[in-house]
């Protein structure tokens, strides 16, 4: 909502300046009407002090209505609001306090209108994440029913197999809920990074099909200082993102090494990688670069949100880069524990 007005006072740096002003205006345009109308009209002193209090009154409302403007476009965009239409805006030229709030207001209306863009987004992909495995369910129970088809072994690997999507996608839920609301505490502590990403490739072995996983960890002493339970959770999305996107018989390498106060992992693959216009892209919820085929191998696209919120809470960092000549290399930093080891030779072709 945008009203141009004539707002003469809008220069002006406050609220007090714009009053003094309006005050001093008033009674210099009194003084001003009633000297005229009694020297130079012939007035009767009476008549010419009406004329000039009727005129300083005209003045000093519209002055006051210029400064007063963006407090009734803030209330009426309020109601709006309170109505769901987040494209409400006020005008935000004055310079004083009230163009401040002004421009928070905006502010705080653009993020709410991104928020809600974001909610209906949720509940669309949402529905449509859990209507899949669901629709395929009821396909065939309701043949096992109607004795369409017998409960064979395939028949039943393929319900446990729509069950475990449903189970994957509510876990990943609740943990990003949880995320946002900032209520998952860290247990930090000092743990051994060679620990935390073999067990990572001991749960990951049913998946990774004829992937071969290659883990490279020159220092086997090597330790970060973070919560080994989310790392593993960051590593375990990685890896499985990596195997997703492998060609069959590729290989998708997993090291870990210090690099100043950090302890980077890096997952590489051997898949079509990630375009550099994607790069950040990959990171929002239910977003897939392939999204044909991670809907076929039950990826929901919330894998990379949860591990960046997880690595933020750390205060570390994550980024994918392209790999060559083809792939992806995913690399996350997380701090180092004390005592710390002394630095081990980066594997060829980390990052210097």
């Amino acid at each position: 909502m945008r009203h141009l007005h004539a707002r003469p006072l809008d220069p002006l740096p406050s609220i007090k300046v714009k009053l003094s002003a309006l005050i001093a205006g008033a009674v210099g345009i009194t003084v001003l009407v009633f000297w005229v109308g009694v020297r130079f009209l012939d007035l009767w002193p009476s008549v010419a002090g009406v004329v000039a209090a009727l005129v300083a009154l005209a003045c000093v409302r519209f002055l006051a209505r210029g400064l007063t403007t963006p407090l009734r476009e803030m209330a009426a965009a309020t109601q709006a609001m309170a109505k769901g239409d987040y494209s409400q805006r006020v005008n935000a030229t004055s310079r004083d306090e009230i163009g401040r709030l002004a421009r928070a207001f905006n502010q705080m209306a653009g993020e709410l209108a991104e928020t809600d863009r974001l909610r209906r987004d949720l509940v669309a992909n949402v529905s449509h994440e859990l209507r899949t495995p669901l629709a395929a369910l009821q396909a065939t129970l309701e043949n096992l029913v109607d004795g369409v088809s017998e409960p064979d072994p395939h028949t039943l690997r393929t319900m446990l197999t729509q069950v475990q999507r449903l189970g994957r996608l509510v876990s990943q839920l609740l943990d990003l809920s949880r995320l946002e609301a900032g209520t998952v505490p860290l247990d930090r502590r000092s743990f051994e990074v060679g620990v935390v990403l073999e067990a990572v490739v001991r749960e990951q072995q049913a998946r990774v099909g004829d992937v071969t996983v290659a883990v490279q960890i020159p220092d086997r002493r090597l330790t970060a200082e973070a919560d080994p339970e989310r790392v593993h959770q960051v590593v375990a999305n990685l890896l499985e993102n990596a195997v997703r996107h492998s060609p069959p018989g590729g290989t998708v390498e997993l090291r870990a090494y210090a690099r100043d106060r950090d302890v980077v992992i890096e997952v590489l693959d051997e898949g079509p990688g990630i375009p550099s216009d994607e790069a950040q892209r990959v990171f929002e919820r239910f977003y897939r670069a392939d999204a044909a085929r991670a809907a076929a191998d039950g990826g929901a696209g919330l894998g990379l949100s949860i591990a960046r919120w997880i690595v933020d809470l750390h205060g570390g960092d994550i980024r994918p880069e392209r790999r060559e000549p083809h792939g992806c290399r995913m690399i996350v930093t997380f701090p180092r524990g004390a005592p710390q080891p002394r630095p081990a030779p980066q594997p060829q072709g980390a990052p210097a």
